[in-house]
């Protein structure tokens, strides 16, 4: 899935070709960074700021590409070592995985200074990504693909709200969930109308909702939500800021996915 702005940054004026890019593979959940260019302070502010709003949305594992990356004295690598730090203090914690060529300054400057033992380093984003992929558990994720934007819709994403609460013990979120994901459906299905992925992905303390449609246009701030749309989707997505701890939307190739994290420390009685 490619992620438009404010995800893909250049670096403005500076015409090196440096940037940050980047991709998420829905069914993975997994997040690729490209990173090209000349290392600079605009550079490092731009990777900075990306990789937060990456976090943000709890991906499964992070791989960043430093194929392109040019750093002759291997300047980058603390920025690398703060993002494990960064990867790791979430709960639960992030894969994260290195692409770095093996024959240059960088990749030895990790390995003396001991991040190798923590964070997998490949020479390529393909071994990166197949090793990443095979680490993941395989009873993380429930999902219903190809769900058609009917009456029935919100219905049938409830139900697997119902089957993650208990299969994955979180009694306490299944009311909330319910709620946060008819919201999430009803407005793919009102402003959409186009079959949709509804996934829902454990997390420690918590379920990452997401609601996948075929429609490029991005859902408004709750503060601006229309009032005919809060009314035929419940309360809207002010419900949705009230009930998650974070919850956003970004564009893909052939749409937009539209997220929510719901934390067993955020929950309303039933």
């Amino acid at each position: 899935m490619e992620v438009h702005p404010p995800y893909l940054l250049d670096n403005g004026g500076d015409h090196s070709g440096s940037g940050v890019s980047v991709t998420c593979d829905v069914d993975t959940a997994v997040v690729e960074m490209v990173v090209s260019g000349q290392w600079t302070r605009r550079l490092a502010l731009d990777i900075y700021t990306v990789l937060r709003k990456c976090l943000a949305e709890h991906p499964a594992a992070v791989i960043v590409d430093l194929q392109g990356l040019k750093d002759r004295h291997a300047d980058s690598a603390a920025m690398w070592l703060a993002a494990h730090r960064a990867t790791t203090g979430l709960q639960p914690p992030v894969q994260l995985a290195l692409a770095v060529p093996a024959s240059g300054s960088l990749s030895r400057r990790l390995h003396w200074i001991g991040i190798s033992r923590s964070v997998p380093i490949f020479t390529t984003v393909e071994q990166a990504r197949t090793a990443v992929i095979s680490r993941r558990p395989l009873t993380d994720r429930l999902q219903l693909t190809r769900l058609a934007p009917g009456p029935g819709a919100a219905g049938l994403a409830r139900d697997l709200i119902d089957v993650a609460s208990e299969a994955w013990d979180f009694p306490n979120l299944r009311h909330p969930g319910r709620l946060v994901i008819s919201e999430l459906v009803a407005n793919a299905v009102q402003h959409a109308g186009t079959p949709m992925a509804v996934t829902v992905w454990r997390r420690q303390r918590g379920l990452h909702l997401s609601v996948r449609d075929g429609s490029p246009r991005l859902p408004g701030q709750p503060a601006t939500t229309p009032a005919s749309s809060r009314a035929s989707g419940g309360q809207g997505l002010l419900l949705v800021d009230t009930l998650a701890s974070s919850w956003g939307a970004m564009s893909t190739r052939d749409g937009k996915m539209v997220w929510a994290t719901i934390r067993s420390c955020r929950h309303p009685s039933p």
